[in-house]
């Protein structure tokens, strides 16, 4: 019973530290360039498919994790540019466009892929389990932990110890006063936008080897993220860290005893958090 426990404990923070990657991408977007971007999940299932189509063209998993995450990037930020900059402070035709901006990017993908369920192999070098006396476990779920936390601190460092932290958290805190100073809004959030869709492509090609591609998993990823952000509190990175714990805690350890209602769980957290902390867990209360 005690393997088992530890078992579903790091599989639920592997699965966690997945939506971790998510949420921030979509916790930076929100804070800094103001937009909630529903078609977050879409980025998230276009880099996995095209993370298993470079790694099966090139045969090298690690190439396919830089790239990918990289021109899925340059592309959230082509469409910040071209789809999203005349729509800052207009919240429903933000909504209404980037769902159908992820109907379009899911729909490409069935047409170029296929609907058949997909499976990602882990790398040789994390293929296979690890030997811990009596206790064994894959290779791969580790060192999706393991990411997540080194990402999490990368990112802390760099947003407290940069100059472009400090104008991201500028802008975050207020606008009007960081364009006072002389920093431009619009290329920060611009910048914001392309990072946090790669984050969220990063997210698909790691995750991809944990979770099997099918269609319609760009819209339960964007509900998982969503959730996680909302109960972390929406624009901090703490909070999207340790909200995505929570959220793959009661999700792995729902499925495990209550496998009925699992997903009832975590909708049932998010409701009492946001009954006694509106501004999620984390989150700065609005005046």
């Amino acid at each position: 019973m005690v393997l088992l426990l530890l078992t579903q404990l790091l599989n639920s923070l592997a699965f966690g530290m997945l939506l971790f990657l998510l949420a921030l991408g979509l916790s930076l977007i929100f804070g800094v360039a103001r937009v909630i971007n529903l078609a977050h999940g879409a980025f998230y299932l276009l880099g996995a498919y095209l993370g298993l189509a470079l790694a099966q063209a090139w045969g090298n998993f690690w190439l396919a994790l830089l790239l990918v995450p990289l021109g899925v990037g340059l592309l959230g930020a082509l469409l910040e540019r071209v789809l999203l900059r005349g729509l800052h402070g207009r919240e429903l035709e933000q909504v209404l466009l980037t769902i159908g901006l992820g109907f379009v990017i899911a729909d490409l993908l069935r047409a170029i892929f296929g609907a058949a369920v997909r499976s990602f192999p882990p790398p040789p070098e994390l293929a296979g389990p690890l030997f811990l006396g009596p206790f064994i476990y894959p290779k791969y779920p580790l060192f999706l932990i393991a990411t997540g936390v080194f990402l999490f601190f990368l990112v802390r460092l760099l947003l407290a110890r940069t100059p472009l932290g400090v104008q991201i958290r500028a802008v975050t805190s207020d606008p009007a006063m960081a364009s006072a100073l002389g920093i431009q809004p619009e290329r920060v959030g611009l910048l914001t936008f392309g990072v946090g869709t790669g984050l969220a492509a990063l997210g698909g090609v790691l995750g991809a080897p944990l979770i099997a591609l099918a269609p319609g998993m760009d819209a339960q990823m964007t509900l998982f993220a969503l959730m996680v952000v909302v109960i972390g509190g929406l624009g901090r990175l703490e909070g999207a860290f340790f909200g995505a714990i929570l959220v793959g805690l009661v999700d792995g350890f729902g499925r495990l005893f209550l496998p009925q209602v699992a997903m009832f769980l975590i909708f049932a957290l998010m409701a009492l958090v946001l009954a006694l902390k509106p501004e999620g867990l984390l989150g700065r209360r609005l005046a």
